[in-house]
């Protein structure tokens, strides 16, 4: 006759049956808080309607202080001012130093320099090191531009739960939900990864709408998209258009295919009915324009933040002549009189 099993035993497995089974509850209640959707989002439906457009402007405060201003924009010059390797330790700690005190007196752009230095670190060898990535406190900062309205946050964010880091749970629906709401509030980089998620189900209209939505707000990858588009289409006027804009926002590849129009070795590459197509629109191989627009690589190369606004005054396209350069200064936006605006 077998021995009956000793009460004390009994409870101990029901203890451990009890916890274990709270422990696994609370696991997939957390689970399935981190991979609910958020309020005020919805689902990205890539065959569904389009979502409408705004202007990232708009999200961000109408005003900044214009001493926090100030001191982001210089330190953000100085970090634009040379490739980050070159910089001493004492340098990037000084730069590190302001854009903090900027954003901790609530200036958003300097919020999301902080962001970038996060995400990034800062100071990439062991003589300059400065900081270390740190996902945590970028996903803070963007749940703080996300609880204002900010389409970058939104953006931002949604690429935080794409990759699933920081505490952001990797959900590729949540993360496309944040992309859609990002777009609807104007981010250009998100109306981009619409744009591209429309592409892969061959919606070319609903494509167009959106990189067009990017496009009007200034972005350089859409003028560049757009350029290219033209160009396969042999569209030639219009890529040029596209490109020559998006070299006025701050592109850096449209200036390195500027700079191709231009050079002899490239067009003499070209067929011939290429060549007759763009020897009607006056481009030709112009040893000028193509030094200019290899300069402004250069310059945007290590600045991308610059905005070449003056750029048709001083580099028009032909037939128009080309008048005197001082250098990739004469085409940068001068410093706005006023108080400081986004």
């Amino acid at each position: 006759m077998r021995r009956p099993i000793p009460r004390w035993i009994l409870i101990a497995g029901a203890v451990v049956a009890i916890a274990t089974g709270t422990y696994f509850l609370q696991q997939h209640l957390e689970y399935v808080k981190m991979h609910t959707m958020p309020p005020g989002l919805q689902a990205f439906d890539v065959n569904g309607p389009v979502p409408t457009c705004g202007r990232w402007k708009d999200t961000m405060p109408k005003t900044r202080d214009p001493a926090a201003y100030r001191l982001y924009i210089n330190a953000r010059k100085l970090w634009r001012s040379k490739i980050e390797w070159q910089f001493t330790r004492e340098e990037l700690i000084s730069i590190f130093h302001d854009v903090q005190t900027a954003a901790n007196q609530g200036d958003w752009g300097a919020r999301a320099l902080m962001a970038y230095f996060y995400r990034h670190g800062l100071g990439p060898l062991d003589k300059n090191h400065v900081l270390d990535p740190d996902a945590d406190k970028l996903v803070a900062i963007l749940r703080e531009a996300v609880a204002v309205g900010q389409a970058w946050g939104y953006y931002d964010l949604g690429v935080a739960h794409e990759h699933g880091y920081g505490g952001a749970a990797q959900d590729e629906q949540i993360a496309w939900a944040y992309y859609r709401k990002a777009a609807e509030l104007g981010s250009p980089d998100a109306q981009m990864a619409l744009a591209s998620a429309y592409l892969k189900v061959e919606r070319r209209d609903a494509e167009q709408e959106m990189v067009m939505c990017a496009y009007r707000q200034g972005h350089g990858p859409a003028a560049y998209d757009l350029g290219m588009t033209a160009k396969l289409r042999k569209n030639f006027a219009a890529a040029l258009e596209y490109y020559q804009a998006g070299v006025k926002f701050g592109h850096k590849l449209s200036a390195v295919v500027m700079m191709f129009f231009f050079d002899r070795k490239a067009w003499g590459s070209l067929d011939k009915q290429d060549q007759n197509a763009l020897k009607q629109l006056n481009i030709l191989p112009d040893p000028e324009r193509k030094s200019r627009y290899d300069q402004i690589s250069d310059a945007l190369d290590l600045n991308p933040d610059l905005k070449l606004t003056r750029l048709d005054q001083v580099l028009p396209l032909p037939p128009a002549e080309l008048p005197a350069w001082q250098g990739v200064q004469d085409v940068i936006e001068p410093e706005p009189d006023g108080p400081p605006t986004y």
